[in-house]
């Protein structure tokens, strides 16, 4: 019995050394496979965070067409407005001194 013991405290030490020395083989693996996933998040939030900002471009850039077609639509308004007919006859009257043409006034051109 007393060699068995002798053996089992030997061999222990030399297992743990086996397994020690496994681990550190391993360590550039895992060193690499930390870096690649370290790689994959950063461009993952990146990632996220350009989708974030584009949506708020797209989102402004909305709101700047729906202002810049309201003002087309003013615009259109007030061009209706200073093109009507009404608004220039009154114009040419009170402004410019004009009247309609008597009938003595008129030509016809045949």
């Amino acid at each position: 019995m007393n060699s068995r013991a002798a053996y089992g405290r030997m061999a222990a030490p030399h297992r743990a050394e086996a397994l020690t020395g496994q681990r550190w083989d391993l360590f550039p693996y895992l060193m690499v496979v930390l870096v690649l996933l370290t790689l994959v998040s950063l461009f993952h939030v990146w990632s996220r965070v350009k989708v974030v900002d584009l949506t708020l471009q797209v989102s402004e850039g909305r709101r700047l067409t729906k202002e810049a077609q309201q003002e087309n639509s003013q615009l259109r308004l007030e061009v209706a407005s200073l093109k009507a007919p009404a608004r220039i006859e009154a114009l040419a009257k009170g402004q410019l001194g004009m009247a309609l043409p008597s009938d003595r006034q008129v030509v016809v051109v045949r």
